[in-house]
């Protein structure tokens, strides 16, 4: 009887090994999905304040263009056709956000300009039940536009000279603003009225 036992205790041992090796296998799988999960989720963390960081610091470049355009009465001109120029700052809030820009392009589309970047993360899933994991790295896309928001606007010529001398603005959101190109208001405090920044969806 003890020796039937102790067979019986040597067949079931090698069961409960497969099974704690099964159990421990299913463990890392979960793991490795809930890694991969993150990363993605901080890299398109990392997409999206790289996308924002682009469109607001184009916004903040557009004052010299913006101005200059107004007493020569090309502001449709400007606002169609602007550059936009924030790609290096999109690079710096993607590293970080520990990520690597890959891609950061500008498609200036009249009164609604799109910075559309690609980032990779740095970090990788490197799971040992997921072979070539330690390669794999999350890539995420994120788009941010910049919005014209004042679409009713005049201007008035005081002295008939054919300079400009005041612009009127009424913008989205009931804000209204004045500008003389003499004296133009701080332009940090301007640009958030004339574009709003955003995310949108790709």
């Amino acid at each position: 009887m003890i020796g039937r036992q102790g067979r019986d205790a040597g067949q079931v041992f090698p069961i409960y090994m497969m099974m704690v090796a099964f159990l421990l296998l299913l463990a890392f799988a979960f793991f490795a999905v809930g890694k991969a999960a993150a990363l993605r989720n901080g890299a398109q963390g990392a997409a999206d304040s790289a996308a924002l960081a682009a469109a607001s610091e184009s916004r903040k470049q557009f004052e010299g263009p913006f101005l200059a355009s107004l007493p020569g009465k090309m502001l449709d001109a400007f606002l169609q056709g602007h550059p936009v120029l924030g790609c290096p700052a999109a690079s710096g809030f993607a590293s970080e956000n520990d990520a690597k820009l890959d891609r950061c392009q500008a498609m200036p589309g009249g009164y609604r300009d799109r910075i559309e970047v690609e980032v990779t993360g740095r970090g990788s899933v490197d799971s040992p039940v997921l072979p070539g994991s330690e390669k794999n790295r999350a890539e995420r896309t994120a788009t941010a536009v910049i919005e014209w928001r004042c679409p009713d606007w005049e201007s008035v010529d005081f002295n008939d000279d054919g300079v400009q001398d005041i612009y009127f603005f009424s913008c989205k959101g009931g804000d209204f603003l004045e500008i003389r190109p003499s004296s133009p208001p701080p332009w940090d405090r301007v640009s958030k009225i004339l574009f709003d920044v955003r995310l949108v969806d790709d």
